[in-house]
């Protein structure tokens, strides 16, 4: 149906910045919102920010003002660009989409996630 590829993960010291992509492919009808969300180690997935697809962007309260979300509607692309990244920011990134894959069906698909660690 529909498949997510996330890049940009990776290694980062406290206060630098990583730039996650994630393309969406396959039997794309229209997309309503894509997002990222994360988990760490013994805790549960979390909201990190979604974008709709009227524009609207929300943001967790934990990385608000150093997180952005962008879309790229034409290439079905969602980046997240971290700035400011702090220790608790380490997690599995996942890429979320909900879309319809039909003219009625629609479901939330997911990547296969990409680990961001923030270490000294």
């Amino acid at each position: 149906q529909v498949q997510l590829v996330e890049s940009g993960g990776g290694l980062v010291r406290p206060g630098e910045s990583l730039r996650l992509s994630c393309a969406a492919s396959g039997s794309i009808f229209s997309i309503v919102a894509m997002g990222w969300y994360r988990q760490a180690p013994g805790k549960q997935r979390e909201l990190v920010a979604t974008h709709n697809s009227g524009g609207a962007r929300d943001y967790a309260d934990s990385v608000k003002g150093r997180f952005t979300i962008s879309r790229d509607n034409a290439k079905n692309t969602v980046y997240l660009q971290m700035n400011s990244l702090k220790f608790e920011d380490t997690a599995v990134y996942y890429c979320n989409c909900r879309a319809y894959y039909s003219y009625t069906e629609w479901d939330d698909f997911w990547g296969q996630g990409t680990q961001v660690t923030v270490s000294s």
